[in-house]
């Protein structure tokens, strides 16, 4: 009869995270997310705007490289820094290959805006190309940028924290790591 009964595991006590936190972890999903989105936002703003205006046409361009920036940091900050380095262009190429997808189904109903004309299939690969090669320039320089205020932060308050003792360990055991077996010997 006992064999019946459920035992509560570990695993029942863990708790599933939120669904926008786990959207946030997953790499595919927050990186398909948003591809599409900005494509999406794209074609909207240039068809429903004033597209004769600076100002509209910029500040929806602004908005867009925003959010695009804003989904990568969300993701990235899950992450520890040296995780950052695969992570970023490859968010990049799976956001940007969202997006070029996006477009291509755009552009085959022949919704898909290419200054004051629809685009045809024949302006799709120069778009796709133009799309990948700007968004892990544009990726890529922002996760270095943010990489290093992230670092610049992080060491600003362990000092201001006074952990500077925790900072001087964790380099004393890289370095005596990275020191022959000879040398730490005589050094005692």
């Amino acid at each position: 009869m006992a064999d019946f009964i459920e035992r509560p595991s570990i695993a029942s006590r863990i708790e599933t995270p939120h669904p926008l936190r786990r959207l946030a972890l997953s790499l595919p999903q927050m990186a398909l997310v948003t591809g599409i989105v900005i494509r999406l936002w794209r074609s909207y703003t240039l068809t429903h705007g004033s597209s004769d205006s600076w100002a509209w046409v910029g500040g929806t361009f602004l908005v867009g490289v925003c959010l695009l920036f804003l989904m990568c940091a969300i993701h990235l900050a899950n992450y520890s820094l040296r995780h950052w380095i695969w992570r970023a262009p490859l968010f990049a190429i799976l956001e940007s290959g969202a997006e070029i997808l996006v477009s291509l189904a755009l552009t085959t109903m022949n919704l898909e805006p290419l200054g004051a004309e629809m685009a045809e299939l024949s302006d799709w690969l120069p778009t796709a190309t133009r799309i990948m090669f700007w968004r892990l320039l544009g990726v890529g320089a922002f996760t270095g940028v943010l990489a290093i205020v992230v670092s610049v932060v992080r060491r600003l308050i362990l000092a201001a924290e006074d952990r500077s003792h925790t900072a001087r360990a964790v380099h004393r055991a890289s370095t005596e790591q990275l020191t022959p077996p000879d040398t730490q010997e005589g050094a005692k």
